[in-house]
């Protein structure tokens, strides 16, 4: 299958999904079997489901046709290229070529003088007043091309200026970012460029990042730090007549092999092969010749060669507005089209149904226990009234007095629960104490002080040494109270087991250990790229100091925010099946002892309750059959489709 009816399937898939939990949550709704957090649960799994997207990173040095492999696998149906696409340097900024239904087709550029801030791209998304706008004319690829040009604008400023924005002046020729004649420095007009186009692909959800050479990626640390990681699979871009240079093995290294992305996705493209047809050779050596090269390439890059795919993006991209098959095919293009199809798709649906899987499992699971429950306090209350037929009225008092006896005994036991409440409030608190961001802020203000006041470099390595070394004193005492709020819940959901006959199981565990992780990779980007020896001496202490706040600590940050909304949703999880399961069973002794006073008091005959509470327990039993029908569904859904199916 083509990558466009592979990511259609997927799309299609993601889609019905989205389809049977949403029928799940009407369900629930009609059936009274929902509440305020089960019914934000699932509109939140709704909305990440329809919000899914799927990153892929294009990576290269200048030259290597990056902007023209983009236009061959996605653009080629608009009969023309639609990015620039020359010899030199035509993508000047990192750019993100994806679909806003809520926006007009256009070009959002954020101009290079916002480096001198201290906000990253991504905060600087949230404020469109700063954004230059360029209108998007669908309808004619003339002047989409015209728009587009606007990627590749350089500005000329002074190098006291250039320096200030984190470009890297040089004296050579090769150097990227030199002085002129006229004593000034060609830098990128642009920071960022987001490009919103209603291409098929991107409209499912799609997002394509086109990435600017080495120089860029340096001057832009948040592409290493945030963007290429969070990607779902990153081509990295070779050229077939220069193999892998110096500067390809820097990118290779340093910022796809550290940057924390997937090894799954990672993909090599030696593009412009078209170099060695030679008609002075036969097919036979020209492939040889192509495969040496893809097996040197493999070997330096240490991947395997199943992981290296000769191509002519050029060729590829001419044959497909041609139509012409042989040349297509000869441009090797549809195996790597192929390629992104088995590696990209499945990887990114094992993704959404790993986490769709946990979500809906928990709330289903809660579900059926909440119906269990009702079911067996039924029942109970069908075993007691079966137990009356032809008593007297002193057995169905006894027997009144009885359950009346069971909910006292209950609500007293309430008041434990309610301490439990008290003190789980309070490890809370606790917990947040933490790994709140009051936390992080402070010790952020902290370094900041020491680090400006630093005369000696070993003061700022230490400064960024101990600003994660605090990071992490808060993750850890954070999971201390999260193992201390575990365990006091895990003996809780016991005692009320035993004593009450509670169906709780056992609480969800939850662990930090993800944004440790992320502390990690940060601090090593860190060391590599700041806290370094090198770095330390020959760079300006102000400059140093300005990039660990803008790059480093702002994704620490972050990380923190996420680690902050992923305990509060646990916090909300581990206590709701208690809160559920107390209420529930208060209901229940409260309708048994209302059925036996109505017959201790004649105001039902035993007959006509027992068939009335027999009609219920039928009822519930269709609930539980209907709700098994329904996870089945869903749990189908979540099955890996088949090839047949996928097709079809």
């Amino acid at each position: 299958m083509s990558l466009a009816n592979q990511f259609a399937a997927y799309t299609e898939w993601r889609s019905r999904l989205s389809a049977d939990i949403g029928e799940f949550q009407g369900w629930l709704g009609r059936n009274e079997l929902s509440d305020g957090q089960t019914d934000l649960r699932l509109t939140q799994l709704q909305e990440r489901l329809r919000e899914d997207r799927l990153n892929v990173a294009f990576v290269a040095e200048f030259s290597r046709g990056k902007s023209e492999l983009i236009n061959a696998i996605f653009f080629a149906d608009y009969g023309n290229r639609m990015l620039p696409s020359s010899a030199g340097r035509t993508t000047m900024c990192p750019t993100e070529l994806l679909f806003d239904a809520g926006k007009a087709p256009s070009i959002e550029l954020l101009p290079i003088e916002t480096r001198a801030s201290n906000s990253s791209v991504t905060e600087y998304k949230r404020f469109p007043e700063e954004w230059s706008v360029v209108a998007l004319d669908t309808a004619s690829p003339e002047s989409m091309q015209e728009a587009l040009r606007h990627v590749s604008q350089t500005t000329r400023v002074d190098p006291e200026t250039a320096g200030r924005l984190g470009f890297e002046i040089g004296r050579r020729e090769t150097d990227l970012f030199r002085v002129g004649d006229d004593g000034l420095v060609e830098i990128p007009r642009w920071r960022h460029a987001l490009i919103n186009f209603p291409h098929p692909l991107l409209r499912q959800g799609l997002v394509i990042l086109d990435t600017p050479g080495l120089n860029a990626i340096g001057a832009e640390p948040e592409l290493t730090l945030s963007l290429l990681p969070s990607a779902h699979a990153v081509l990295f871009i070779l050229a077939a007549d220069t193999g892998v240079t110096q500067s390809d093995l820097a990118i290779w290294k340093e910022h796809i092999c550290n940057g924390g992305t997937a090894r799954r996705g990672r993909l090599i493209v030696l593009n412009k092969i078209d170099g060695q047809w030679d008609e002075l050779k036969s097919d036979a050596e020209i492939d040889a010749e192509i495969r040496r090269q893809a097996e040197t390439s493999a070997s330096l890059l240490a991947v395997p060669l199943a992981q290296v795919f000769p191509v002519s993006a050029q060729k590829g991209l001419v044959a497909k507005i041609n139509g012409d098959p042989a040349l297509l095919e000869r441009s090797r293009l549809p195996l790597l089209e192929a390629a992104l199809s088995e590696e990209l798709i499945p990887a990114k649906r094992d993704l959404v149904r790993d986490s769709t899987d946990s979500e809906f499992g928990d709330v289903a699971g809660r579900v059926r226990g909440l119906l269990d429950s009702r079911l067996l306090g039924l029942r109970e209350q069908l075993g007691e009234l079966n137990e009356l037929r032809g008593k007297n009225k002193g057995v169905v008092e006894y027997m009144m007095g009885k359950v009346r006896a069971e909910k006292e005994e209950f609500e007293a036991g309430l008041q434990r629960y309610y301490a439990v409440r008290s003190v789980f409030s309070t490890l809370t608190n606790k917990l947040f104490g933490h790994l709140g961001l009051d936390v992080l802020r402070q010790l952020t203000h902290e370094t900041r002080a020491v680090m400006q006041e630093a005369a000696f470099s070993k003061t700022l390595s230490d400064a960024m040494a101990g600003f994660f070394a605090g990071s992490r004193d808060a993750l850890a005492r954070s999971n201390g109270e999260i193992a201390e709020i575990l365990k006091m819940m895990e003996a809780v959901y016991k005692k009320f087991a035993v004593e009450h006959g509670l169906k709780l199981g056992a609480p969800t565990a939850f662990s930090l250990l993800r944004y440790e992780k992320e502390l990690d990779r940060l601090q090593a980007w860190c060391d590599d790229h700041l806290n370094s020896m090198v770095s330390l001496l020959t760079t300006d202490k102000k400059h140093i100091t300005q990039k660990f706040f803008d790059e480093v600590a702002v994704q620490v940050r972050r990380a923190f925010e996420h680690a902050n909304k992923d305990a509060e949703v646990w916090l909300r999880a581990i206590m709701a099946p208690m809160e559920t399961q107390v209420r529930e069973h208060q209901i229940q002794l409260k309708r048994r002892l209302e059925s036996i006073k109505r017959i201790h008091q004649a105001t039902d005959t035993l007959e006509d309750r027992i068939a009335e509470l027999e009609g219920v327990e039928r009822g519930l039993q269709q609930q539980l059959q209907a709700l098994a029908e329904i996870v089945g569904r869903v749990r189908g859904r979540l099955d890996p489709p088949d090839e047949e199916r996928l097709a079809a």
